[in-house]
């Protein structure tokens, strides 16, 4: 049995690249960006009215001057128009060209028009305000979005200012997720008093989306047989296999039989944590393999705490290890690391997180009412109020 930190660290250095695909940029939200985007112009590439006003030569202000005949309009989208006196004005548009021979725009607010001339009402303006000038917010071939930025809606309106239709993202892995067990029955049937409804693929398959992965699922009962059978075609088409259960001891519990069967290198089986002990780890060439046990709390535990981290360093992404204060004492004597539930509130501007006690790792309901595990190392016994420690969100 190894440590968490042993366990982390052989999947994290078996990380896997999926390779890249080029996609439709207003279909790569929560993708993984893997070019740089540059800048084609300046951005603005003109310099921009920001306010509907009119434009002005700033000099006749400063010189006193208050009331300018309006000489005509510029519209966002038309061409640039030129100022011929430097004693008028002209009307602009939020978004429209600085006209020529302006450089400070009066927001209509603070004038007032009347027979063709725009009176100014306040005493107070700064040259070049309600500008945003050419150039501001990026120069030509600036890089605007740097490779291995998880793409949102904000970079999306920067892909479609600088027309790129199509951007290369990381491709994502093709996963099955598979439950076993001859207790397990479809969500929409009526179990029979010796049974459960299947639950654990579906917290997978959420959890995936979370990551924009998406994924296959399978049921296989526990017949060796069959369950060598159907594994031998998913480990030959998907490039990662999930499983819930059949990774412990009991007598049914055939996944460790079978992978070593079907060659799967066995990285490690059973880490030193609760809940999750008998998590399985494992791969061939082309396929990773984790097999987490069948307890609700520890499939989810595991696939946060192992598959994430494995996903964000196979894709190109650098994660921060998030903390937050203990909220309570909390007493634990194996000498193993312990994920424990904890709901997480904001005090002092510190995350604080209190230990919600479940009914073990078979009380799925109890995730309802946690946002977080607090992970709590192996080499202490007691923990104290106020001592920080590393969380793993899921809220």
């Amino acid at each position: 049995m190894i440590s968490v930190q042993e366990a982390l660290h052989i999947v994290l250095n078996s990380a896997q690249n999926f390779g890249i695909e080029e996609i439709p940029f207003i279909k790569s939200v929560g993708r993984i960006l893997k070019e740089e985007i540059f800048a084609d112009r300046d951005f603005p590439p003109f310099n921009r009215v920001s306010m509907d006003g009119v434009a002005i030569d700033f000099q006749q202000f400063k010189n006193g001057q208050r009331a300018f005949r309006v000489e005509g309009i510029q519209a966002a989208g038309s061409e640039q128009i030129t100022l011929q006196n430097a004693e008028n004005c002209i009307e602009v548009m939020t978004g429209a060209v600085l006209p020529n021979n302006t450089n400070t725009v009066i927001r209509y607010e603070d004038v007032t028009i009347e027979s063709g001339v725009a009176t100014i009402n306040i005493n107070v303006i700064n040259k070049g305000q309600n500008i945003h000038t050419k150039g501001k917010d990026g120069k030509f071939e600036d890089i605007l979005i740097s490779q291995n930025t998880k793409i949102s809606a904000a970079e999306i309106g920067v892909l479609a200012t600088v027309g790129k239709s199509f951007v290369k993202v990381a491709r994502q892995p093709k996963v099955m997720i598979v439950s076993t067990g001859d207790e397990l029955v479809g969500v929409d049937e009526i179990p029979l008093e010796h049974q459960i409804r299947r639950s654990n693929v579906f917290t997978l398959v959420s959890l995936l989306e979370r990551l924009n992965i998406p994924s296959e699922t399978a049921h296989i009962t526990d017949d060796k047989p069959i369950l060598k059978f159907k594994i031998e075609g998913y480990l030959k088409e998907y490039d990662v296999l999930l499983f819930s259960g059949a990774v412990s001891k009991g007598k049914y519990d055939f996944l460790p039989e079978v992978f070593e069967e079907l060659s799967v290198e066995k990285l490690f089986h059973k880490v030193a944590q609760r809940p999750g002990k008998p998590f399985f780890y494992g791969q061939t060439n082309t396929c990773s393999v984790f097999g987490f046990p069948g307890n609700p709390i520890s499939t989810f535990v595991n696939c946060l705490a192992y598959f994430y981290p494995w996903y964000y360093k196979s894709v190109g992404i650098e994660t921060d290890q998030e903390t937050a204060v203990l909220g309570e004492e909390v007493s634990f004597k194996p000498s193993l690391t312990y994920f424990l539930q904890v709901k997480l509130e904001s005090k002092n501007g510190k995350l604080v997180a209190f230990p919600i006690t479940g009914n073990g790792s078979g009380d799925l309901a109890s995730l309802v009412y946690t946002d977080a595990f607090i992970q709590l190392p192996s080499d202490k016994t007691e923990f104290k109020k106020g001592e920080v420690f590393p969380i793993i969100k899921y809220r």
